[in-house]
């Protein structure tokens, strides 16, 4: 669907900009670390801007209907400046990838200029081993996950040759800004298309009795048991509390054959793993703060994909979510599995997420005050006790500029009370997490981490049928294996046939340098 001038945002695209506050900024973006050496940053430009035709909304600012007499549209921006949103600096020696995530949890820190596009991308040289970085920054009623990551092909490519980009057939031209009552005349328009299409829809259900009254059940089944979902408030944590303006960043990495070994063993999917590897390793840090944790069963907001084949590519936002289940009282590893896959399975089977998908379609038709009220219901804390979100990524290894890229941390957002935010992206055989933490609410987010890591060597023990204790480090300070340092100075080399990053395991060398740096990071924001 083309990206054009007076687009008129979605309602869950509308939503995003009404949850955003002096501290809760929604936002998304990444840390992407890439083989050196940096490309210079005019090339880079000239790179950006060769492709930048192919997401002209990347072009394109907010503007608001007269008296919020409708949602915000998209519109050219006559001022926009490429060199605004990518932006050029440097790491300090010796460049750690801890000064890098410093780096970052800052960038998040602050909220994006609605005047202009919402978007930003930073260059970052200085890594150490010659490394660079991109850090990108989107605001998410522009994008969601899994768009974010059919974008990425518009500056990547699949080898390591730049591909020619297709060719813009006229220079790019902004529209003029338009008037108040412009502005009206396409709310107008876009409220009603959105009822033709209704209309439409609902003529052609009429054609189809059956199946429509069967959607029909299925849609007020879902929303009933969101209703009741929001009569069961997720219990009162640590991590549900006020929040302010400055983050924390912690990452994890890990090797997506481990989760998938797992899954095969012990049943589940992919996600289910990953809720357990979150449920365990909060149950950790649950204990270090001297929370009881019997009887405890968090909340997680998973957002889930409906975005179909043919919005692929597409920007906007096609999501819907579902609260699953964290049971951080459970200690057993199988056992937290198998409650997690048997909770998932029936959240699944109980229409939430078309009860969610109805909800937005109604959401189109609502004022906007209204909208905004629905918006933080949904982000209500009483629903949630954090967001984890899985995006599964491309995995083939992709290039910028010739240079490969090594790791891809995604970067969530908080809402209103909530300090913790989980994000996973597989890439390349690869899986990473991303943990967005309130700076002030969170700082022992690397423990956290850790207990990842910790929760994810219980589980793939467990499905070799050993001791966790034979292979990672315990309590009481056994040994683990330790991975390849991929901050060493030099890049883990491919392995060719399988295009796949090398197996990465929990490291004691990262372990002691987080230690490291949490000892001699001062409290400057």
């Amino acid at each position: 669907m083309p990206q054009q001038h007076l687009d008129r945002l979605t309602s869950i695209d509308a939503s995003f900009l009404h949850q955003e506050g002096p501290a809760s900024h929604m936002h998304i973006g990444g840390v992407l670390l890439f083989e050196g050496p940096p490309p210079e940053f005019a090339d880079f430009l000239d790179h950006v801007r060769g492709r930048l035709h192919l997401v002209p909304r990347y072009r394109q600012k907010l503007a608001t209907p007269p008296l919020e007499s409708g949602r915000p549209l998209w519109v050219d921006d006559p001022s926009f400046n490429l060199e605004y949103h990518v932006r050029h600096t440097a790491l300090p020696p010796p460049g750690t990838e801890e000064q890098l995530f410093l780096l970052a949890s800052r960038i998040a820190s602050q909220p994006l200029d609605r005047s202009k596009p919402l978007w930003e991308n930073w260059l970052v040289e200085g890594l150490e081993g010659g490394r660079f970085a991109l850090i990108s920054k989107t605001h998410h009623s522009l994008v969601d996950g899994i768009a974010g990551v059919d974008l990425a092909t518009v500056l990547f490519d699949v080898g390591p040759e730049p591909a020619p980009p297709a060719t813009e057939l006229e220079p790019w031209q902004p529209k003029p800004e338009p008037s108040p009552a412009e502005l009206i005349v396409a709310g107008v328009r876009g409220m009603v298309g959105t009822t033709a299409e209704i209309l439409l829809r609902t003529l052609a259900a009429a054609s189809r009795p059956a199946t429509t009254l069967s959607m029909l059940r299925d849609a007020a089944e879902g929303v009933g048991e969101i209703v009741w979902a929001g009569l069961n408030p997720a219990p009162q944590t640590p991590l549900n509390v006020e929040i302010g303006p400055h983050r924390r960043y912690a990452v994890v990495r890990g090797q997506l054959s481990d989760y998938k070994e797992i899954k095969d063993a012990l049943g589940g999917t992919v996600n289910d793993v990953v809720l357990t590897v979150v449920s365990g390793a909060l149950a950790r840090w649950l204990r270090s703060r001297g929370v009881r944790t019997e009887g405890l069963e968090m909340r997680a907001l998973v957002p889930v994909s409906v975005r179909t084949q043919d919005q692929r590519g597409t920007l906007g936002n096609q999501l819907t979510v579902m609260r699953g289940p964290l049971p951080v009282y459970i200690d057993d590893p199988v056992a937290r599995l198998k409650f997690v896959r048997h909770a998932m399975d029936g959240l699944k089977e109980s229409k939430q997420a078309v009860g969610a998908a109805t909800l937005a379609a109604v959401n189109n038709l609502a004022p906007p005050t209204i909208l905004a009220q629905a918006s933080r219901l949904n982000f209500s804390t009483r629903l949630f006790n954090l967001l984890v979100t899985n995006i599964p990524g491309p995995q083939v290894p992709l290039y910028v500029l010739g240079r490969k890229l090594e790791d891809l941390f995604p970067v969530a957002f908080l809402p209103k009370d909530h300090a913790l935010a989980v994000a996973i992206m597989s890439y390349n055989g690869g899986i990473d997490y991303g943990l967005l933490g309130d700076y002030d609410a969170l700082p022992d987010i690397e423990e956290i981490a850790e207990g990842i890591e910790q929760a994810l060597a219980e589980l793939q023990q467990a499905a070799r049928g050993k001791p966790a204790s034979s292979a990672r480090r315990s309590a009481d300070g056994g040994e683990r294996p330790t991975p390849p340092n991929r901050s060493n100075g030099g890049p883990v080399p491919i392995v060719p046939s399988e295009h796949a990053r090398p197996k990465r395991g929990p490291a004691a060398d990262m372990r002691a340098k987080r230690t490291r740096a949490r000892r001699a990071r001062t409290d400057e924001r």
